[in-house]
This record gives structure tokens, sequence and C-alpha cells, in this order.
């Protein structure tokens, strides 16, 4: 396994990355407004403490659910000891601290243990998701540097395109079954520092290669607690697990009621695509929490208005958060008017930054804007609006000014891994913070004034991208990427991507 090397030799060096071309008067200016405006948010969050060791502290509290697919529930002890069996099983295939290790499989319970067991040894988790073709496991293993494939079902460990681009990445094909004759890992999670990278997520990239955006410990950490508090989690609380493994998103909703001592329910696909069997779902098996792509919440509203069986969203949900796509303030009223019940939080953030780094609670004073705030700064995350000037410069943007959303704290993330040229060009040191990095989002935004939302405080509206990256489904693409892949093609001498936009045909 130590052959395809150390992910963090890898990744670039703070003092390898470029400096950001904000004259030190503007520094201030930017420093000094987000401050005012309430674009930073500290908050006290214990960064070292492994999920894992969390998750064992629960196990000895008693026998409680910690999380339930399609076929089996496991309790705290259930999945503590499935991790400890699984760590054991990568370590005897050679599975070192710091190296990658690609899982795939079907969404479940299986999967979770297979974090937690790369926690334990020290690890990276890149998931691979079972919808993907040969090609594009291929390039995100080999990408990677990953040697080696946990599958977590056997289901899809026969004949599948996920064996298939593992095979040709030169991966070894480890089932997650073997580890039922393992003896327990032994010992504490292997954490040597809190930047530690903690996972990879291939996102889109324009030369028709994906970019593995490189989350640390403390950064995947402090999300999670982020949702905890923005959300007042408890061990009340059970969260969908909707998310393909592919989607950054996966991951809290894998983790964090783990923390609280709440549960993961993970719905199948059948469910989770079917918006009249995820409501019967969320009803059925007593969720509080689910996150959807606005996309879906409209069809769980449309669908749900067209069921004369159902009486709406079920009464137990307290949260629906939307996320992957901008959330129309249409939608927004008609969600807000079906489940009052139901607070809506329009959640925002890159892979890059660990996931969300604002929030925004929908309230009916924010329908009247064309476009809805995506809020304020979740916990540990700084936000700067920045306008470059025609000489390369940048400068602090002020209230209801246009700009590029930058983020700093402890979310953003190490870079891409093994790709220095695209590092360089969206991750900075931050001049705010010497020890710290500035990613550039490519989001244009604009802080709205106190009193032209719903919100007696300034927050963050989103405007669009400022380069040529879409949302479709709520899957980030690079247009670069589908070109690049088209003109792989021997009979495509040149090819030119657009978007056109067109009504959702009428569903039956």
């Amino acid at each position: 396994m130590s052959a395809r090397g150390r992910a963090v030799d890898r990744l670039l060096t703070l003092d390898e990355l470029p400096a950001l071309p904000l004259p030190d008067d503007q520094a201030e200016r930017a420093r000094e407004r987000a401050a005012r405006y309430g674009m930073t948010r500290d908050h006290a969050v214990e960064l070292g403490e492994p999920v894992i060791a969390r998750v064992e502290r629960r196990a000895a509290e008693g026998d409680r659910l910690a999380v339930r697919d399609r076929h089996r529930r496991l309790t705290y002890a259930d999945l503590a000891a499935e991790a400890r069996r699984l760590a054991a099983l990568l370590e005897r295939s050679g599975v070192e601290p710091g190296t990658v290790v690609g899982v795939g499989g079907e969404r479940g319970a299986a999967v979770v243990a297979a974090f937690l067991a790369i926690e334990l040894v020290g690890a990276l988790y890149v998931p691979v998701d079972t919808a993907w073709p040969a090609a594009r496991v291929r390039d995100v293993l080999d990408q990677a540097g990953a040697g080696l494939l946990l599958v977590a079902d056997d289901a899809s460990a026969r004949g599948s395109a996920l064996v298939d681009g593992a095979r040709e990445a030169g991966c070894r094909i480890v089932r997650a079954s073997e580890a039922e004759q393992c003896p327990p890992w032994q010992g504490p999670a292997r954490l040597d520092s809190l930047d530690q990278p903690r996972y990879v997520l291939f996102t889109s990239g324009s030369t028709g290669r994906p970019k593995g955006a490189v989350v640390e410990h403390r950064g995947m950490v402090n999300h999670l607690h982020a949702k905890i508090v923005d959300l007042g989690l408890t061990a009340d609380d059970a969260v969908a697990q909707t998310a393909p493994l592919g989607f950054d998103i996966s991951v809290w909703q894998m983790l964090c009621p783990l923390l609280v001592g709440g549960r993961v329910e993970v719905v199948e696909d059948e469910a989770a695509h079917d918006p009249v069997a995820f409501a019967r779902a969320v009803e059925r098996r007593g969720i509080t929490v689910a996150e959807l792509v606005p996309t879906m919440v409209r069809h769980l509203l449309d669908d749900l208005a067209a069921d004369s069986g159902r009486s709406g969203v079920p009464d137990g949900l307290r949260w629906m958060i939307a996320t992957g796509e901008e959330l129309p303030a249409e939608l927004a009223r008609r969600w807000l008017a079906a489940a009052p019940h139901a607070r809506l939080l329009n959640a925002y953030g890159p892979t890059e930054c660990s996931d969300d780094v604002t929030h925004h609670v929908v309230t009916e004073g924010d329908l009247d804007l064309l476009r809805l705030p995506i809020g304020t700064p979740i916990v540990n995350a700084r936000l700067y609006v920045l306008r470059g000037e025609d000489d390369g410069a940048w400068r602090a943007c002020d209230l209801g000014e246009t700009g590029e959303l930058f983020v700093g704290g402890v979310c953003v993330g190490r870079g891409y891994l093994g790709d220095p040229e695209r590092t360089r060009a969206a991750f900075y040191r931050d001049p705010f913070d010497p020890a710290g990095r500035l990613y550039r989002t490519g989001d244009a935004v604009r802080l709205l004034p106190p009193g032209e939302g719903g919100e007696d405080r300034p927050v963050l509206q989103y405007l669009g991208r400022v380069d040529r990256q879409v949302k479709i489904a709520g899957v980030r693409m690079e247009l670069g990427e589908i070109e690049a892949v088209l003109r792989r093609h021997p009979s495509v001498g040149a090819a030119a991507v657009v978007v056109h936009e067109h009504p959702a045909p009428p569903r039956p």
C-alpha cells in the first residue's frame, strides 16, 4: 500500500500557496467589515475528538440504535465493534496512516462503519459511487492514489462498473464481509494533528479529470458541530441519509447524529428518489431532519398535494434543509405554507470548505426578495466579500455591493490532491490569519443591509457564478469538463457546451 504514497505528500504546504493581492488598507477594511456585519462567528468546539471515540462512549451508555438501513439495525455497540473489525481488515490488507482507501457499494450501515474504521487506522476516506461508469471510478481512484477499494456489500462486488474501474486503477478489491472473522483492532484512533487529512471528495474539473478536494479532520468536525448547534440536534433526532456517497453532504448525514446519540436513517434509493415514498419513510421511521436539493423539494410538495391518501408533510419532521441548488423564493413560500412545523434551512457551501459555510432559516420576510439569502457563517467560518480591480488587486465590498465570496477559518480544506496548479488557482495564504488558508469560491454575492430581507442584521445573498461552472440537479459541473470528455471521441474535433433552461415538464 505504501507504494502509492501518503496523501499529505501530494498536497501543497501553506508556504507554497500564493498570497492574495489584497493591499494592507483593503485587508484591514475587509477584516473590519466582516466583524461588523457578522461574517465571522467564533464558537468553542472540541476539534480533537475522533467521531469513533464519541460512538464508543455512547456504546457504553446502553443499547441505543445508531444506524438503520433496509437490511440491518446497528446499535452504538454494534457499530463500534464492526468499525474495529473493519479496521483490523484494512490494516491486514496493508492500509497505513495517511494512505487513501476507496469505499464503494450500496449506501448503508456498512459504509458508516467503514468511515469509522478508516478514521481508526488514520487513513483517508474517498467515496466511490456505484452509479459512476467504470472510467469515472478508475479516474477517481487513480488520481486519489488509492491502493485498495473496500466494497461495503457483496452485491456491489460482483461484475459491476465499480469493481471494473477499481481493477483498471490497479486497486486491490476487499469486501467488508471479510472482516467478520477479524479480531477487533486495538487502541485509540490515530489522530496525529487537527490538520490531518480526513477524506477526499471529487468534484468536476475543467480539464476533463475530477478534482480531489481534501478536507482536514478539524474542518469535518467543525462542520458536524455547526449542524448540531444551528439545528439544535439531540439524541431524539433521526437524520435521513439520502445523499449519494460522492456528495459532500453524505458525510454529515452519516456522522452528525452519532455525536449526539441520535440515529442515522439510511433511506434507500427507491424511496429517496420517489417523493411520496420518501414522505412515507420519514413518517414510518420517525425522521426529524431531512436534506434535499430544491428540485426534489418541489417534487415532494407537488406529489404530496396530488396524493389524496396523504395529509401532507409528516408532523414529526423538524427541519428541511435545501442545498445543492439555488432555492427559489416561490418554492420557499410553498414550503412555509405547507409545512409550518418544519423549519426551512437554506444551506450553502463548497466541498473545498468541508461542506456548508452558511446557514439561513427562511422566514416570511425573505419571500419578497428576488433571490433568497444564503445567510450568515456557520461556527468558526470567516467570510469576506471582495471585488477584483483592473490592476489585479482586490478590494473590500460594503453593504449592497456585489463581489466574490472568499472563505477563511478552520473549515477551509487543504487543496486538491496531487494537483498543485488548480490548488494555487483557488487557495491562498489567508491575509487575515498567517496560519490559515483562504478559499476563492467563484460565487458572486452581496451583503444585504439589515431589513432588506427578513433579518434585522446583514445576510449574504447568492447572485450566481463568476465562471463557467453550473449546477445540474444539484451536481456541480464544469462545462469545460464536459467539453474535454467530448473531445476524447475520435470523431469530435472541437466541442462547446452551453446550458439551456427549460420549464420542467408536467408530472403525470
